[in-house]
């Protein structure tokens, strides 16, 4: 999910806004402000993944503000004049929405923000895998959605010919990836490749036997040329040691 406020002094366009994200299903609303002085409080002390921002506001504009923040989050200009765009573009934000913003734009915009935001997180992800640091989760872009799942939840995860498909106990997501990249943001020992075709988690692993490894409702051989790796999987050669 992608927190988000709304900074306009316009009290009608800022409804706009919530209307139009009330249709997205990634979008969680955190805050509405008249002002960037209010937000820029909520923003000190509240995690923010989105901004849209209008440009043309008493006090401090919104290009001001937006050059203001340490660490931005991303942004959505929203403004009934154009002749900002260039700058705004400048100051790295997602898009250049004008009023009055109509859905498609609008769906065109978050769905650009919703790219970034996850690419972000698989990077993160991945990052702390090479630091060593614990992850639990992982975010996948499935059938236009982006959800949530618990690395515990995965079973394992399938390369078709353009695509991987992410198996739990009771779904299965495509994901348009492919499998060498899916798996970069996993931690490292608690997934293992069996084959060509399958990376398993070894912590679902039932039997191993015959070259075959049972694993939640399949029977996948053990590739020749990963074997060796496999079977030296740490994690899971602390497994077959503790049973």
């Amino acid at each position: 999910m992608i927190r988000f406020i709304t900074i306009d002094d316009e009290p009608l366009a800022r409804e706009g806004i919530l209307l139009n994200a009330e249709e997205v299903d990634f979008l969680v609303p955190a805050g509405e402000f008249g002002n960037p002085v209010k937000a820029n409080s909520f923003l000190q002390k509240n995690e923010v993944d989105l901004i849209f921002l209008d440009i043309q506001m008493p006090g401090m504009n919104g290009l001001d503000f937006l050059k203001s923040l340490k660490n931005p989050p991303l942004t959505i200009l929203t403004t009934a004049h154009s002749e900002f765009a260039l700058e705004g573009f400048n100051l790295n934000v997602v898009d250049y929405l004008l009023k009055p913003v109509r859905m498609d734009r609008f769906l065109k915009a978050v769905n650009k923000a919703a790219e970034l935001f996850y690419a972000k997180k698989t990077t993160q992800q991945s990052e702390q895998n090479r630091s060593g640091t614990a992850v639990s989760n992982v975010f996948i872009k499935s059938n236009r959605k982006y959800i949530k799942l618990k690395i515990s939840d995965i079973i394992l995860i399938e390369g078709m010919k353009d695509y991987v498909m992410v198996h739990t106990e009771n779904e299965r997501h495509p994901v348009a990836m492919n499998l060498k990249t899916f798996t970069a943001g996993l931690p490292e020992n608690t997934f293992a490749r069996i084959n060509k075709s399958y990376v398993v988690n070894v912590n679902h692993i039932r039997e191993i036997a015959d070259n075959h490894v049972k694993i939640g409702k399949e029977n996948l051989s053990i590739g020749r040329s990963y074997k060796d790796d496999f079977l030296n999987n740490h994690i899971l050669k602390k497994l077959i040691d503790r049973n």
